[in-house]
């Protein structure tokens, strides 16, 4: 596995015009959720909906607040929940919005490439 970085953007999902500026966030399969600075999320009047704790790396208990966002990298998009990163966290694209963009991690080009999304066939 290698390590790259892409660059993210958020808008608010009641007014997109509000939106930060390009975060540099690591692609990073081991982490469920998005993790970008509370204040550029606040920024945008991003709103924590609630608290959730999480567990490091390093094996500490954290909590953080979460809440939604329209996220932007590479030319793809979706909605997802963010985590309101303080100062000292990582800042992280995580795997549910990697899926969300439906895209696959590309680690030896160190791209995110689409992906084609299989369903289960039709019923005749």
């Amino acid at each position: 596995m290698s390590l790259f970085r892409v660059n993210v953007i958020a808008r608010n999902p009641k007014d997109e015009s509000k939106e930060t500026a390009p975060l540099e966030a690591l692609v990073d399969t081991g982490s469920e959720l998005t993790w970008l600075p509370a204040d550029a999320l606040r920024g945008t009047s991003i709103e924590p909906r609630r608290k959730r704790s999480f567990l490091t790396a390093t094996g500490q208990r954290v909590t953080r607040d979460i809440g939604y966002a329209i996220l932007a990298s590479e030319g793809f998009e979706t909605t997802d929940e963010v985590v309101f990163a303080e100062p000292g966290d990582m800042i992280l694209l995580g795997v549910r919005t990697i899926e969300g963009f439906g895209v696959l991690v590309d680690n030896v080009g160190h791209r995110l490439v689409a992906q084609v999304t299989v369903v289960a066939a039709s019923m005749p």
